[in-house]
């Protein structure tokens, strides 16, 4: 299966570089790298490509609610100019615009609640879907087929599920409570992972890339740590033991600050690896745009080619990276210690 993911994604590699309009469909003719961040960033439409003046773009739902209005649900495409497909206040509608950053304003500037599904929320979706739907078929082929070799999706899953259970949960958190946590290292490797792997694809979005959406796995951690955190956690952080009382001045709060900049490193480690893994290859396809040379476009195409398969080591790295210290931080906060 990866054998066939990595052939896939060099092919549309290089139709995507062979596309001569589709990097510049994010910008200008002036402006011939603006698509790198605008497919780093997040979006109200989801542009595919451009060929000649046709643009290939999915408009999403804008849904809006204020306490006068009520819930309001649009297009995005109602908000930009139908030709060339910029966003901006002149195209406001029934009170709203999308700005020049991309963000959902009001005209007359009273408050609202943007609940738009924008490409990383759609991204979002598609990638849960993929994860539930092969997640449960496994289930399925095992409670149908008790005792008997996975096939499918089972054989797939199995694999990697014993190799975060034995490799990952159970030497950080040990053999008395790894069995609680493992299904939570297991969800958030397998949406990493798989959000890594499709934010490879051409077109796709950048998902986890997005430092909101880092920060939010993060925050699970957090919580699921901190929650669990035994008494011998707790006293290690607010009265750590063996410490002179005039110490824990200063001991205290770097335990305290600790136990936020876990998670914030978890956050910048995948939002770094993955937007700078995007932003090379981007910038590898820009200058092929920017030099206008066969000579450039060839050596860019090779790079961006080779970067694409690290990019699908990195992709499971990270994942990998990210459960790993999951599991260090709750075995610290669940872990038994020896009183004497």
């Amino acid at each position: 299966m990866v054998r066939k993911f990595l052939y896939l994604s060099v092919l549309l590699s290089v139709f995507w570089i062979a596309s001569p309009n589709v990097a510049v469909a994010a910008g200008d003719e002036d402006d011939k790298t603006g698509f790198i961040m605008h497919h780093v960033k997040d979006s109200h439409e989801w542009h595919f490509a451009t060929f000649g003046h046709t643009h290939l773009t999915l408009p999403l739902p804008v849904i809006i609610y204020s306490s006068d209005r009520g819930l309001e649900i649009y297009k995005s495409s109602q908000f930009q100019n139908p030709e060339t497909h910029l966003f901006g206040e002149a195209y406001a509608y029934n009170g709203y615009f999308i700005d020049e950053h991309d963000h959902l304003q009001s005209v007359d500037g009273r408050s609202f609640i943007d609940l738009s599904i924008t490409k990383n929320v759609a991204m979002l979706f598609i990638v849960l879907a993929i994860v539930l739907w092969i997640i449960l078929s496994a289930a399925s082929h095992y409670k149908k087929n008790p005792g008997t070799a996975p096939k499918g999706a089972a054989s797939f899953i199995e694999p990697i599920v014993v190799f975060v259970r034995d490799e990952i949960a159970l030497p950080n958190i040990g053999h008395h409570k790894y069995k609680n946590f493992t299904p939570y290292l297991l969800t958030i490797f397998f949406f990493i992972w798989f959000g890594n792997l499709l934010g490879l694809f051409p077109g796709a979005a950048n998902l986890t890339g997005n430092i909101a959406v880092t920060a939010t796995l993060a925050i699970f951690t957090f919580f699921v740590t901190n929650l669990n955190g035994n008494k011998d956690y707790w006293k290690h952080v607010v009265a750590t033991p063996g410490v002179p009382v005039p110490l824990l001045l200063i001991i205290v709060p770097v335990e305290i600050i600790g136990l936020f900049t876990k998670p914030f490193a978890l956050m910048v480690r995948l939002f770094v690896a993955i937007t700078a893994g995007h932003i090379v290859i981007l910038s590898f396809i820009g200058l092929i745009f920017v030099f206008e040379s066969y000579a450039v476009g060839l050596a860019s195409t090779i790079m961006v080619v080779f970067i694409n398969m690290i990019e699908l080591l990195v992709a499971t790295i990270q994942a990998y990276v990210f459960t790993l210290f999951s599991a260090m931080y709750i075995g610290q906060a669940v872990a038994e210690h020896e009183h004497h």
